[in-house]
């Protein structure tokens, strides 16, 4: 893997990026502690993150600044078997109810459940064509960099930040650098953009990108589609990056057009034009530079408890002895935690639950893909699975293709849109020590529900695939 350093003496030399110009345009003024107040262009809300920071507003007397760049939906505490209201969960209603209320109250859009628009944050945000180049995106919830696909500067932010924005419409941020990674080659059949994502934070490391926004590029990510990349930029946060983003192209305006938050007529050809400028152009300068050869990665799957312990699909879990020093203590909790043996190929290793779904993998892209490894096989006895459309919209587009039936038919769940056992802030929930292959981002400790349970990433078809075998396995040898 080269590396190419640059500006070794120079912390922040980036120049002419996309995200300097994103950032130039929407710095409002430097403040006294040298952090810049930047302005946000488009404020994501939900229903978790939300309601202490309207809490907020009120003990100050405060208003939405700018509702008409504010937008909500639900997606965190929704059920996924029965949307019916009231939940079943009182906590979950009172949740639901509370971020009605406040929407009402500040006239803020609320896509809710049945609007035809209702689904994970990241999602519905590009169906509706709210997510455009060169805007700057906040949002209470980590994966916010998933809009960076868009060639958007997209950042997560906490409780406090998201009162912030709604008060004011802008934050104290300090720049960020920028670390351009390259990936030049065709990928292998059966490796999708999931593998590609955790093949690089493999190599980078869950904390590579403290500092850094990463910009994607090369010919494997102008060849990805908007649904692809925006897989890659939703895990450049698991390497680290505060956000992560795609130069706008010809696939971004593609996709954009025609989408009812997307320009029409002369003012779209005036976007378009506008968009191309933004880019990265032979004059941009880097702080750092990745290149990545992309056919030479497999379908990779984490074996431990962060995103940057994953090998792939035809590796040993690696010894302690084999790893950095830095990485031994680390590996050996996983060690014990997942009751893995290292040494011992991760394929054929069993699992319980196989869950597709969720911010990074709901998309129909993500849906086709596990269908076409489901479709006249079915789920192995005794196995869990299930899949979770990532919107109202993506559920419509999957059951006007047939995707649903094909699932049904294999053995697996149809479920109602919701970010589920992502998160397990719902009644989607590991139980005891089950072991989970799933579509999601994170395989902390306890994230799945249980403070036992264990995760396993993957791609969606490497999800439909352990379903299928009862064990991780090898998608190519299904697909073939």
């Amino acid at each position: 893997m080269p590396r190419v350093k640059r500006g070794a003496d120079n912390p922040r030399m980036s120049a002419a990026t996309l995200y300097d110009k994103i950032w130039d345009l929407h710095r409002v003024t430097e403040l006294p502690g040298g952090q810049t107040q930047l302005f946000i262009g488009l404020h994501l809300i939900h229903e978790v993150t939300s309601p202490q920071a309207f809490a907020m507003l009120d003990e100050q007397g405060l208003s939405v600044r700018h509702p008409e760049r504010t937008v909500a939906t639900v997606d965190h505490i929704v059920p996924t078997t029965s949307q019916v209201r009231p939940f079943a969960d009182p906590l979950a209603e009172q949740m639901l109810s509370t971020l009605e209320g406040n929407c009402a109250r500040h006239g803020i859009m609320l896509h809710g459940i049945g609007s035809g628009h209702q689904g994970i944050v990241h999602v519905i945000a590009p169906e509706l064509g709210l997510t455009q180049p060169g805007m700057t995106i906040a949002c209470g919830d980590s994966h916010t960099s998933t809009h960076g696909a868009y060639g958007a500067i997209a950042f997560g932010i906490g409780t406090s930040q998201v009162r912030d924005v709604l008060a004011s419409q802008s934050l104290a941020m300090g720049k960020l650098r920028v670390r351009r990674i390259r990936l030049e080659g065709e990928r292998q059949q059966g490796v999708f953009a999931k593998d590609v994502i955790l093949h690089v934070i493999r190599r980078l490391g869950v904390k590579g990108g403290v500092g850094y926004a990463y910009e994607f590029a090369g010919s494997c990510i102008d060849a990805m589609s908007m649904e692809e990349r925006m897989t890659l930029c939703n895990m450049a946060i698991e390497g680290g990056a505060r956000c992560g983003y795609v130069n706008p192209d010809q696939t971004t305006f593609d996709d954009l057009r025609g989408r009812p938050g997307a320009p029409s007529g002369e003012a779209w050809d005036r976007a378009v034009t506008w968009w191309r400028s933004l880019a990265s152009g032979r004059d941009a300068q880097f702080d750092d530079e990745v290149v990545f050869d992309a056919a030479a990665i497999a379908p990779t799957i984490t074996w431990g408890i962060t995103p940057g312990q994953g090998i792939g699909i035809d590796e040993a879990i690696p010894l302690a002895s084999d790893l950095p020093a830095e990485d031994r203590p680390l590996a050996e909790q996983a060690y014990t935690y997942m009751n893995l043996q290292p040494g011992v190929p991760i394929a054929g290793t069993r699992v319980d639950v196989c869950f597709i779904g969720s911010c990074t993998n709901g998309q129909l892209s993500d849906l086709r893909d596990a269908a076409a490894v489901a479709r006249g096989r079915h789920v192995a006895p005794g196995i869990k699975a299930f899949v979770v459309p990532g919107s109202e919209q993506v559920a419509m587009a999957a059951e006007a293709a047939g995707l649903d039936a094909v699932f049904r038919q294999a053995g697996f769940e149809w479920r109602q849109p919701g970010c589920s056992m992502c998160l397990a802030m719902n009644p989607d929930r590991l139980e005891g020590r089950q072991i989970s292959a799933s579509s999601s981002n994170r395989n902390f400790k306890g994230r799945q529900g249980s403070a036992s349970g264990r995760t396993l990433l993957m791609s969606p078809a490497m999800v439909a695939a352990a379903a299928i075998e009862g064990a991780v396995t090898d998608v190519r040898s299904l697909l073939r």
